[in-house]
């Protein structure tokens, strides 16, 4: 065959996994919209037991930093599955992946129930290595959407986000109060099992879209098998490799890692500087939901519509920093309540839009790789959060939190416009 036919080859193939791709549209969307289901239903069960571990380690005897010692086996636990996990979902598909993670949940809420010791309430923690519901979801949208929705249907998975907060909080704090800690532990894992059943029923065994394979394809694959396990971290760190993939994950870390501090300190921070209930700080956490839900239902679509990413990247940083030095003033619940606005708004932004560039840096093939590495670092943030927050919490207050994120946010704001500006100047040259 002559090489001027080659193109007319590739042309039609993907004609024809565009028609398959239209046709499959129905089905396609079903999949999606149980997916936003199965990932509000993983947040609420979250949020349900923000509600109970804080007033059960307080039980137990737990003090401020040993309970960020506990956050920090967490986080320490997901950081080290979120890579393995992403390969895990990219190697063995949607389906696989979504059940591992709905089932570690519904261990986690058993161990929960039953944890009588601090051994066992730090035990409960193990699980969350496979715990992975929501990188797994945005894999799943992530394959079956366009490039362009990319940021827009990632967006959606945050409202989701936001009705499981408002739930979860609601619901936890409720059951807390009223039947215990252990019923409401127990509630959990019931919802988690339903989840696994979800996901067993609906879930395709993959959603990586297949495009038609040549023999010398073929032979390639076979001879690149030897390299695809869900170990290699050369696998997993050659992603780094891709263009802006490093600087974008980079900046995702340093940002990010103020505004998780106050994070993974905000149940201790309710607790004892606001001197909250658990069913009152179950209807705060619902107040941030529905603010979330607001944000990434129905303004980042317009945002992302009408602004480029590297644009609302930048604003998003810029807002953090200023939510800092609010932070750092702030006295009572009322003015929390106000803070907490932009912060949300700033927040969804950032992980949404470094969600989508980094996923569209990538081959589609390892997308589920790539978000395990965002989810790494949210991971990271709540390992180092809870120890340094709860060392700053101690020894300097609430305030050396805000301020610490108003100044290395305004440092980052501060290289990311220079960057734009190098690069407009350098263009119009």
């Amino acid at each position: 065959m002559s090489q001027r036919d080659e193109p007319v080859e590739t042309i039609d193939e993907a004609s024809v996994c565009s028609q398959a791709k239209a046709a499959d549209q129905p089905k396609t969307m079903k999949i999606i919209y149980v997916v936003y289901f199965i990932t509000t239903l993983d947040i609420t069960w979250m949020f349900l037991q923000f509600s109970v571990t804080p007033y059960l380690a307080k039980k137990l005897g737990f003090d401020t930093l040993w309970f960020g010692y506990l956050q920090t086996t967490a986080g320490l636990m997901q950081f080290l599955g979120g890579p393995m996990f992403g390969r895990f979902a990219d190697l063995f598909g949607a389906r696989a992946a979504l059940s591992l993670a709905c089932f570690a949940s519904v261990v986690y809420f058993l161990l929960l129930a039953v944890a009588n010791h601090p051994a066992i309430l730090f035990a409960h923690k193990l699980p969350t290595i496979f715990m992975h519901v929501l990188p797994a979801s945005q894999m799943v949208v992530t394959d079956l959407s366009e490039p362009e929705k990319r940021a827009d249907v990632l967006s959606k998975l945050g409202l989701c986000f936001g009705i499981g907060m408002i739930t979860g909080s609601t619901l936890g704090g409720h059951l807390s109060t009223h039947y215990g800690e252990t019923f409401a532990a127990y509630f959990g894992a019931v919802g988690s099992a339903f989840s696994l059943l979800l996901v067993l029923k609906f879930i395709p065994k993959t959603t990586k879209v297949q495009a038609p394979r040549t023999n010398i394809d073929r032979a390639a694959d076979a001879a690149e098998n030897n390299s695809k396990s869900l170990f290699n971290v050369g696998e997993i760190t050659r992603l780094m490799k891709f263009p802006g993939v490093m600087e974008t994950f980079v900046v995702k870390v340093v940002a990010g890692l103020p505004s998780g501090i106050f994070q993974a300190m905000f149940s201790i921070i309710a607790m004892e500087f606001f001197k909250l209930q658990p069913e009152q700080n179950g209807y705060l956490m619902a107040y941030f939901g529905l603010l979330s839900m607001v944000v990434q239902g129905g303004v980042i679509g317009r945002l992302t519509a009408r602004y480029s990413e590297n644009s609302l990247l930048i604003l998003s940083i810029g807002v953090s920093s200023f939510v800092g030095l609010a932070q750092a003033y702030m006295q009572n619940v009322f003015q929390l309540c106000l803070i907490v606005v932009p912060m949300i708004f700033s927040l969804s932004v950032f992980n949404v839009i470094t969600d989508s560039v980094l996923t569209k840096s990538v081959p589609s093939s390892d997308t589920g790789t790539m978000l395990g590495l965002c989810a790494s670092v949210q991971s990271l943030l709540r390992t180092v959060g809870p120890t340094v927050g709860g060392f700053l919490y101690v020894n300097y207050g609430i305030s050396s939190i805000g301020f610490i994120q108003f100044v290395v946010n305004t440092l980052v704001f501060v290289f990311l416009l220079q960057r734009r500006l190098k690069k407009k100047t350098e263009h119009k040259a």
